[in-house]
């Protein structure tokens, strides 16, 4: 796979629905009299067979675009969404207008899924919901294939880009999904993109200018506030806005033990509130959602994972509690309020004392030089060494190799995705590496239905799995070696009797198959080349909180900075609301910062950790792994090895990073 733009034509309009025949069709479809402003563009340049993007503000109708025009086109419209929440309420509005639409995701039995790819197959089903990561499963790639498509769309297409916010790895590899499967129409959706990220969009799909459809950014019902607040004032003067407050809203926090303290601090004062953050269990989260969107709970405590899936119209206000992690957050973040149109307020509680925080999450996603070189010995290792060839196969799981190279998941997959799209790996295909079969019925009993070779073979299956108690993991090597069994026979027989109800058959532990340009891999710069990229974007995201600090503390209107600030030109000068308008620019300050801990106790809590790790891993304690214990962040050798038991985790924590790597640096160099 490479990055290079798809570009397909289509021969002839695929619909010969005229422009005065759209009214009339959405009225008839959706109950709506009228398209809202930039939809109806969309929708004619479409259906006239023109990929393009649209950026329209939070509430403003892009997924009708998407939902009309997969109506009138001839085969699937596949929607690529980042997340299940967003899934499952843009499905409940097609059912509820009659449009045939599903999802295939993890939520699914078998029997819903195989229903669903059955829909999709007689072209019962116009619209099928997927996330990016979907394309990784070998048996949806298979399935996704067969079938004609129209459209491809990306919801939330900012995650497309590494120079905007909330950059998903995966999604960088869709233009090159849209030319494997020969998809002529591509529509990407955003409400947060600057001019940068819109250029790169754009260019990654071969949309022109005059395809990016822009209806403007600024909505003038957010009354925008930024209120300088110290740290110790901070709870007090969240209740008294509270106490002002009517209606639904959202208090944002960076951490979930913060998310838990402020939601327990607002019930002790009889409000209506709940935590919600990605340390509590799914169906607890769906549970709180729920009761949100439904009027039980007044407000929601939570991190930046709740609220892409929210589609709330009358959230009357949204409060961070702490700094967001940039503009786009920001942005983001206050669109949830006010969809209806009616006021709302959009306040921060604003200082300096968690920049360190949020500038910590940035430097904990950079991975050391040596873990990046420890991934690329692993694709090395691969390679046979009797039989060099131009190209090799090599194997991986990403927990696994997290674990041996020291690298959090969402960083390592960016560095494989960059591997990509140098041209140093090729994905070829993931499979389940372990299947797990339970009987409904008698083995033998399933045999006796099947005659000749298929007997045997099921036979030599049933005989290579090894049964635990009523549970059974196929042994798939064994097969292999004994039967010559194909991998994908074997799968395939499986799934045959799981569709019979003959078994249940559950699959597991993703495992990703790549193949290797081995010349291009020996390059001795490669390693280098790949810390410099990761060191660029660490600069990058924190230019990025300076530039989120700078907003905050300006002296012209918020509403139309911001505006600008995505491109949009056509902002009032003054909004007349907002903090700065009204006469109330902010200057943050610090509370007194906590001294840094003294050389030797920060050189016996690095001795300690030393010392813990000593005889359990061979990775080199560097810098970073040294910096990031004492500022208490996550690393995958910290979860092994149940690092943050010890006493010196977290003694920096409220220091900036680059202060405590020199005095990790000093003591390093003084016993070296």
């Amino acid at each position: 796979m490479n990055d290079k733009p798809a570009s397909f034509s289509i021969p002839s309009p695929p619909v010969s629905l005229g422009p005065e025949q759209y009214n009339a069709t959405l009225q008839q479809i959706f109950g709506f009299a009228a398209f809202r402003h930039g939809q109806q563009q969309v929708v004619e340049q479409l259906l006239n067979g023109h990929s393009s993007l649209a950026i329209f503000p939070t509430g403003a109708g892009k997924s009708l675009c998407y939902q009309f025009v997969a109506t009138q086109l001839p085969h699937l419209t596949l929607v690529v969404s980042p997340l299940l929440a967003l899934m499952k309420d843009q499905l409940a509005f097609l059912h509820s207008k009659g449009i045939a639409a599903a999802s295939i995701d993890s939520t699914l039995s078998f029997a819903q899924n195989q229903q669903v790819m059955q829909d999709i197959r007689s072209g019962a089903c116009k619209i099928l919901m997927v996330s990016v990561e979907r394309f990784k499963n070998e048996r949806f790639r298979q399935f996704i294939q067969s079938v004609p498509l129209s459209m491809l769309v990306v919801d939330e297409a900012h995650c497309i880009s590494e120079w905007g916010h909330n950059f998903r790895p995966d999604y960088l590899k869709l233009p090159a999904y849209q030319q494997e499967l020969k998809i002529p129409l591509v529509l990407l959706l955003t409400a947060t993109a600057t001019k940068k990220v819109k250029l790169d969009m754009a260019k990654r799909f071969a949309i022109g200018p005059e395809q990016v459809v822009q209806t403007g950014f600024y909505r003038s019902n957010l009354h925008l506030q930024v209120l300088p607040v110290a740290e110790a004032d901070k709870n007090n003067c969240l209740l008294s806005l509270l106490k002002q407050q009517t209606g639904a809203g959202i208090v944002y926090v960076t951490l979930q033990k913060t998310a838990e303290v402020v939601a327990n601090l607002l019930i002790a004062q009889g409000m209506s509130a709940k935590a919600y953050h990605a340390g509590l269990d799914s169906e607890l989260r769906q549970h709180i959602q729920q009761d949100f969107m439904q009027q039980k709970i007044q407000i929601v405590v939570a991190t930046i994972a709740f609220g892409m899936g929210i589609d709330k119209s009358d959230i009357r206000f949204v409060m961070h509690y702490d700094l967001p992690k940039s503009i786009e957050n920001y942005s983001q973040e206050i669109g949830r309020a006010g969809r209806d149109g009616q006021d709302s307020s959009c306040t921060v509680l604003a200082n300096l004392d968690g920049l360190t925080t949020v500038e910590n999450f940035v430097y904990g996603d950079t991975p050391d030089t040596s873990g990046i070189a420890q991934v690329i010995d692993n694709i090395k290792q691969s390679a046979d060494a009797a039989q060099p060839a131009q190209s090799y196969s090599w194997e991986m799981q990403i927990h696994e190799l997290s674990n041996l190279s020291n690298i959090r998941q969402l960083p390592l997959k960016t560095l494989l995705v960059q591997l990509e799209l140098a041209q140093l790996i090729k994905p070829l295909y993931a499979y389940f590496a372990e299947f797990k079969l339970r009987f409904n019925r008698d083995s033998n009993s399933i045999l006796e239905l099947f005659e000749g070779e298929r007997r045997e073979f099921l036979r030599s299956v049933f005989s290579a799995t090894e049964m635990k108690k009523v549970w059974g993991v196929v042994n798939f090597d064994a097969l292999f070696q004994q039967y010559a069994a194909p991998r994908h026979r074997v799968v395939s027989a499986l799934e045959y009797l799981a569709e019979q109800q003959y078994i249940q058959l559950e699959s597991r532990l993703i495992t990703d198959v790549y193949e290797v340009s081995s010349s291009a891999l020996l390059t001795n710069e490669l390693v280098a080349q790949l810390s410099a990229y990761f060191s660029d974007n660490e600069q990058k995201e924190i230019k990025r909180i300076a530039a989120m600090i700078r907003f905050f503390e300006l002296d012209s209107c918020l509403s139309y900075n911001l505006a600008r600030y995505f491109d949009d030109h056509n902002a009032p000068l003054k909004c007349g609301q907002c903090s700065v308008c009204l006469g109330q620019s902010a200057k943050l300050t610090r509370s007194q910062i906590a001294p840094m801990p003294t050389q030797l106790a920060i050189s016996e809590a690095m001795g300690a950790l030393s010392q813990h790790l000593h005889s359990k891993t061979d990775i080199e304690l560097s810098e970073n792994i040294y910096c990031r214990f004492l500022t208490a962040m996550s690393m995958p050798i910290f979860a092994r090895f149940r690092v943050s038991k010890l006493s010196g985790f977290g003694l920096c924590a409220q220091q900036p990073y680059a202060q405590v790597k020199s005095k990790v640096r000093d003591i390093l160099h003084s016993i070296a």
